[in-house]
């Protein structure tokens, strides 16, 4: 098995090399964000155990850089004991597991046998509709080469139109999809989100659009 190590603390990348070597593993390693941007895309990895504090490029641009470039080994987040946005973070990035420091060698290696059975998770595809994309792993939008910044909540609210585009979607639907069936709050989510979700195609000039039904919901279209 192979497995590319990320860690800019020299003791540590030295100890869990070497703990990973006795264990008939293959590792490579890299300090920075950058050489692990090169290895891991230059090289395919049964696993990755990736550092959030790195030079250059830190673990969660390093995770998202790589999933955008289609590399999917599954990655083993090191992050501060207690740091729980990290964690969020981490996951939201593509990562596939955590694990606080300090920790045991024993828990960082059953972690990452649990991971290489799982084995790679097959990548989410990426939606298109005219100018418009969404790519779900990287959780990114573009209008051509235009970035563009959605919330949470527009982004799933888009990610669910994008899945029925030309279609219909009522109301109801984009009320359990994208909040729950329980969602307690104003009558009117999603309409104004829809608008919000609007307002942003709009101003980026893409050529798809978000069509009103009326009395039913809403359309994706390409114009």
């Amino acid at each position: 098995m192979k497995v590319l190590v990320v860690e800019d603390e020299p003791k540590l990348l030295r100890a869990i090399r070497r703990g990973l070597e006795r264990q008939s593993y293959a590792v490579d390693v890299a300090s920075d964000g950058e050489d692990a941007l090169s290895l891991g895309t230059e090289y395919d990895y049964d696993a990755i155990v990736l550092d959030v504090m790195l030079p250059i490029h830190d673990g969660f641009e390093v995770c998202r850089e790589l999933r955008s470039r289609g590399r999917h080994a599954p990655i083993l987040m090191l992050t501060a004991r207690g740091a729980v946005d990290d964690r969020i973070l981490g996951l939201d990035a593509g990562a596939d597991d955590y694990l606080p420091k300090p920790f045991d060698f024993g828990e960082l290696t059953a972690r990452l046998r649990a991971l290489i059975r799982r084995g790679p998770v097959e990548r989410p595809t990426v939606m298109r509709a005219g100018d418009l994309e969404l790519d779900p792993a990287a959780h990114s939008v573009r209008v051509g080469e235009v970035p563009l910044d959605l919330s949470t909540r527009e982004f799933a609210l888009l990610e669910f139109l994008l899945h029925h585009t030309g279609e219909v979607t009522t109301r109801t639907q984009l009320l359990e999809h994208v909040w729950d069936v329980n969602y307690g709050g104003v009558s009117n989510v999603v309409d104004v989100y829809v608008g919000y979700v609007r307002r942003k195609l709009v101003a980026a000039g893409s050529d798809a659009g978000i069509r009103t039904v009326r009395g039913v919901g809403y359309a994706l279209e390409v114009h």
